[in-house]
């Protein structure tokens, strides 16, 4: 017996002995080694922390930046990004920064994001927070072969032919918008109308209609519980993470959990819907969800439906949250900036509604027409330069890696933060954080000199596969704006942009709108 109770009692103790060690190590050990090592590169940033690094005095920084508006200018990294801003400033380019116990170097030299973004298999994707994948999964957090099966099984839904036979959908989801405007400025031929909440409305019909056809008024039910998810998703993202956390009981993870399983039961009723249909024999490939459901289906069949051919219920479903939650927030923000901007700039709002009409006069937009609205582009190309959807790009490595004439060690994450990017008057000029878009006026090759310094889609391989629906969902939208209204600016307007998941007018964004 006494032999047994020192047996257990070693064990004991020989357990807490190698807990106690990977904890020092997790804490103190492997942060100080390899903050040594980036130094010994050339990097330089806030000395290691224990346990948050810098994420005490980054809450801070970001929280006095939202707690009052700035003056109306594009002049915007200082409030959306304070704390990256103030360490670049401080430590320069080659600088890092301490998410919790780990490190994450900013990459910022045009040579080096194109290595970062082109080798995708050496610099992956993050591992996140577990409970954050009940709020994102699918194509933009997957690695190696199953990205690869993802993407080609999903590239067909996002063919610019197929993308046409969505026009429909994008022109009555705007018309239903504008119609409701309509209303609004009847009797006097104007009104003030905060356009935020109708444009967020907006890419969710569109999305709705777009990714689910029929089934578009259950999709909006998506879009209202994922809208919920992303708010406590930033929370999340702003902790340190703690592995086990998950477990516990919190009131955020369980909300989290009910909102992903009511999620998952209308995504599967959609789907066995679809399926069904399908079944019976009905043409069912003009939305999203079709064609995904189509290019699942021939995959499988090529591969002789083998096992993991084709994608399971399961990842069908987490695409077509991905579907809702890149698809909704990237037009939403981008549409709402480029009101923003033209309802400052007269000028710009004036030279792109006469390309419009020119183009269509009162006619409906059309594919080709929208392809080749020059001005439009260029306003939009320099929009998305100063308000990208999302303003930073995070990557991980895992073994020892090579980046210019660096060696980075295995633990370090690394940043490309975009805003940063696009704003550096010394990759853009002086007017770096002015609106112009008269630099895209040749193209974006001629703009960057044909560097890796304009990435508000990403850039490479992985590259954001719904680019060309949201440029020609936001076409459509603002040719059919541009063609009704002429819109300035409220007085009441206060320029607030802030970050949740993307950028978003904080207080709004009230318009003086007037029928033409």
């Amino acid at each position: 017996m006494g032999t047994i109770v020192a047996l257990l009692a070693t064990s004991f103790v020989l357990l807490l002995v190698s807990f106690s060690w990977r904890l020092l190590n997790w804490l103190w050990l492997k942060p100080k080694h390899l903050e040594m090592q980036l130094r010994k590169q050339g990097f330089s940033g806030n000395r290691y922390r224990l346990l948050y690094g810098d994420m005490k005095e980054s809450s801070k920084m970001a929280k006095e930046a939202i707690s009052s508006p700035i003056e109306i200018s594009d002049d915007i990294v200082p409030r959306v990004q304070p704390f990256t801003h103030q360490i670049v400033k401080n430590f320069g380019k080659n600088s890092f920064v301490w998410f919790g116990p780990v490190p994450c170097v900013n990459i910022m030299e045009p040579q080096m994001i194109k290595e970062v973004l082109m080798r995708y298999e050496e610099f992956q994707k993050p591992n996140i927070n577990p409970i954050l994948k009940m709020f994102v999964k699918g194509l933009v957090v997957y690695e190696g072969q199953k990205w690869a099966k993802h993407r080609k099984i999903l590239n067909p839904a996002f063919h610019m032919e197929k993308l046409k036979d969505l026009l429909g959908k994008f022109y009555v989801s705007c018309d239903d918008m504008i119609s409701k405007w309509e209303d609004m400025v009847s009797t006097t031929g104007s009104c003030e109308l905060d356009v935020w909440p109708c444009l967020d409305n907006l890419s969710s019909d569109v999305i709705s209609r777009a990714a689910f056809g029929s089934s578009y008024e259950e999709g909006k039910k998506i879009f209202k519980l994922q809208k919920e998810q992303s708010t406590m998703a930033m929370k999340l993202i702003q902790q340190v993470y703690i592995p086990g956390l998950r477990f516990l009981p919190t009131k955020t993870n369980k909300r989290m959990k009910e909102i992903n399983k009511e999620m998952r039961v209308l995504m599967n009723n959609i789907i066995t819907k679809r399926e069904n249909q399908m079944k019976m024999g009905e043409t069912c490939n003009d939305d999203l969800l079709g064609i995904l459901l189509e290019s699942s289906l021939k995959e499988a069949r090529e591969q002789g439906y083998r096992k993991n051919a084709g994608l399971t219920i399961e990842e069908i479903v987490e695409e077509c949250k991905l579907f809702y939650l890149a698809g909704r927030d990237t037009t939403s923000v981008l549409l709402v900036w480029l009101m923003v901007r033209l309802g400052k700039h007269l000028d710009w709002q004036a030279r792109a509604r006469e390309e419009v009409l020119r183009v269509f006069g009162q006619n409906k937009p059309d594919y080709n027409g929208l392809n080749n609205l020059k001005i439009v582009t260029m306003i939009i190309n320099e929009v998305l330069r100063l308000y990208p959807p999302v303003i930073l790009m995070y990557r991980m490595i895992h073994k020892p890696t090579k980046i210019g004439d660096i060696l980075l060690p295995p633990g370090v994450q690394i940043s490309v933060p975009t805003m940063l990017v696009h704003n550096d008057p010394k990759l853009w000029g002086e007017d770096a954080t002015e609106f112009n878009p008269e630099r895209f006026s040749e193209g974006i090759a001629k703009a960057t000199n044909s560097q890796v310094i304009y990435t508000p889609f990403g850039w490479g391989p992985r590259i954001c596969i719904g680019q060309n629906f949201a440029m020609l969902e936001v076409k459509m939208a603002l040719a059919m704006i541009l063609q009704r209204y002429s819109f300035e600016l409220s007085p009441s307007y206060s320029h607030a942009p802030f970050l949740v998941m993307n950028l978003q007018p904080q207080h709004g964004v009230p318009m003086i709108l007037r029928k033409i």
